[in-house]
């Protein structure tokens, strides 16, 4: 009797603890992500695909995770594979362009940020996209087209210093010095410390013969 009482105790306490187990939720991978956890939010992605290999929304945020730990191949790797399954989802189409951006492929780059920019033209992105476009360009020698881009992404986000001194320097670049110098000057407005802003306005203050002056 007693070992049979041992017996069902030990079985009890096996379920007891498994239970709990059974019930745990796994994590959520988009929340770690917004956490800034990226290399367990990939973690989770992964493990999802291999239970869900269709599962979009895991090759997301596996891509961005990715993506913010400077894995660039990986993300186009993935972002490929995910492309394959939905060929027009525009958070794969942006996290493969970004990944042959950051590669320093130009030419897939543009293929697929145009692409984003004509299947979500007001996309949540657009505006990083369209900068990603204008440093493409600026890289090119192609500063008109970049100035356009550029444009663009500050018409989208117009309180990101940074954008502003990339259009700033596009134009520049193309000897639109009066126009440059506005942009320079917005971007010291929005970022009075932003370096490549106060080089630039200086270039510009020498080549115009303008004093120079503060933001």
């Amino acid at each position: 009797m007693d070992r049979m009482r041992s017996i069902f105790t030990l079985g009890f306490l096996i379920v007891g603890m498994a239970i709990p187990l059974l019930g745990q939720e796994r994590p959520d991978a988009l929340q770690l992500y917004r956490d800034g956890n990226y290399q367990r939010a990939a973690e989770v992605c992964l493990d999802e695909l291999k239970e869900t290999p269709r599962n979009m929304n895991s090759y997301v945020v596996l891509g961005w995770s990715l993506i913010k730990l400077g894995r660039y191949k990986d993300a186009l790797e993935y972002g490929l594979k995910a492309l394959e399954v939905s060929r027009y989802d525009v958070r794969v189409i942006q996290i493969v362009g970004e990944a042959y951006y950051y590669l320093g492929n130009n030419q897939e780059a543009l293929k697929y940020l145009e692409e984003y920019t004509v299947i979500a033209p007001t996309g949540d992105l657009i505006g990083e996209v369209y900068y990603q476009m204008g440093e493409i360009f600026i890289r090119l020698g192609e500063y008109n087209r970049a100035d356009l881009a550029l444009s663009t992404a500050v018409f989208h986000n117009p309180r990101i210093a940074l954008y502003w001194a990339r259009l700033a320097y596009a134009r520049e670049q193309a000897k639109d010095y009066r126009y440059a110098m506005e942009a320079y000057g917005k971007a010291l407005q929005l970022n009075p410390n932003l370096s490549d802003a106060l080089r630039g306005r200086q270039r510009l203050q020498g080549l115009m013969g303008q004093p120079e002056n503060r933001p």
